[in-house]
């Protein structure tokens, strides 16, 4: 028989009619999958009616997994019903049922994941919209945020352990590290000590909240605000727009200012040094007709003290509030600049000087000048140097 021949018999043979039917109908239960997924999702977008966006957010969160999905499962279905001929073939048998299996195992964690994104942020939304209170609508998503993260993590490890013990070297190196919990485990437990606290202050963060997203902060030196919140580090905005990231660990082990903890609202203080002939209650009234007209004060506090005095000049402190930190940080600026300028305008002989009595001293002049006329240009009439 010619090579020809025997290929034409081998292809009409019933083991390669087994092998097409067997792929056609794997590949008609992964399109009719598909088509189920689509239909789903058309009709969850028509009839699903959410407030707040949540309905088609939650459509494009379960779009992409729904569509992994239903053609996995719909593929499961079938493969009972397709018997391969060859016993060699059994072991695809066995890495066909086990591949469909991991593909369903990381669709089913995938719409999980998206599922726990949409809602939460769904969540953060109708907060923003419907809570008033901003302290409390912060605090709420504060703890949205973390618990989502934490949630997304616990799940991904869960599907990565799952996935690993199919593996028949998955199981025995889970078993070994099982069985030698001596050096092994220790060796594993101090690998993970890291994420495992960024996990654990993560929860303690969200339960007890020493800061929020947005609260105003003091840390390493810097005043900046709480950008974002992750399950291992924390982003600080910086007033100047630069970013300072610190693990979640910090801000459990380490003291730092939280300037917006319970309310927002904050004092700030002006100094100004003047003569000691500054009629202080006119400068004093002066500041109060000051701040009226600076639209960052809050109308609470407005106290001019003089808190020092030394041989030369008095310190005044203005002291004035704000409702936040960036509001109070320009009325101090303009607060400052209106008492100096004011000060100039009115009294600019009371701004400081350094007095000192001459006696005793024989005035030279200069050459071509009369000493009358020098002694009369260097000393003022009270005695005081110009």
């Amino acid at each position: 028989m010619s090579y020809a021949a025997h290929l034409l018999a081998v292809l009409n043979g019933s083991s390669w009619g087994r092998l097409a039917t067997s792929a056609s109908l794997l590949l008609a239960a992964v399109v009719f999958g598909w088509l189920v997924a689509r239909v789903v999702l058309l009709t969850f977008r028509r009839m699903v009616k959410l407030p707040h966006s949540l309905g088609p957010r939650l459509a494009g969160a379960i779009a992409g997994p729904l569509q992994l999905a239903l053609p996995a499962y719909a593929l499961d279905v079938a493969l009972p019903w397709v018997h391969l001929a060859r016993p060699i073939e059994t072991g695809i048998d066995h890495f066909v049922d086990h591949f469909v299996g991991l593909i369903e195992l990381a669709s089913l964690t995938w719409l999980l994941v998206e599922l726990a994104i949409a809602v939460s942020e769904g969540m953060v939304e109708r907060y923003l919209v419907t809570v008033h209170d901003e302290f409390r609508s912060r605090s709420l998503i504060t703890q949205i945020r973390v618990f989502r993260r934490i949630l997304v993590v616990v799940l991904i490890v869960l599907a990565l352990a799952i996935a690993l013990m199919s593996f028949r070297w998955g199981r025995e190196l889970g078993g070994s590290l099982l069985a030698s919990a001596g050096i092994a485990g220790l060796a594993v437990g101090l690998a993970a000590r890291p994420t495992v606290e960024n996990l654990v202050a993560g929860v303690q963060l969200a339960l007890t909240q020493p800061m929020r997203i947005e609260d105003v902060v003091i840390v390493e030196n810097e005043w900046g605000w709480i950008e974002e919140i992750t399950t291992t580090y924390v982003v600080v905005r910086i007033w100047d727009l630069r970013r300072l990231v610190l693990p979640l660990t910090y801000f459990t082990q380490t003291p730092f200012q939280n300037w917006t903890r319970q309310t927002a609202n904050l004092m700030g203080t002006v100094f100004v040094y003047v003569d000691y002939k500054i009629p202080v209650q006119a400068l004093r009234d002066e500041l109060a007709s000051i701040v009226k007209t600076i639209p960052q004060w809050d109308g609470k506090v407005c106290v001019l003290q003089v808190t020092d005095a030394s041989n030369e000049t008095m310190q005044l402190r203005a002291l004035v509030s704000a409702a936040d930190s960036s509001r109070l940080w320009d009325l101090r600026c303009a607060v400052r600049e209106k008492l100096i300028e004011f000060i100039q305008r009115t009294w600019p002989e009371y701004l400081p000087r350094m007095r000192a009595e001459m006696s005793g001293l024989t005035v030279v002049p200069p050459p071509g000048r009369p000493l009358a006329e020098a002694a009369v240009r260097s000393r003022a009439p009270s005695g005081e140097v110009r």
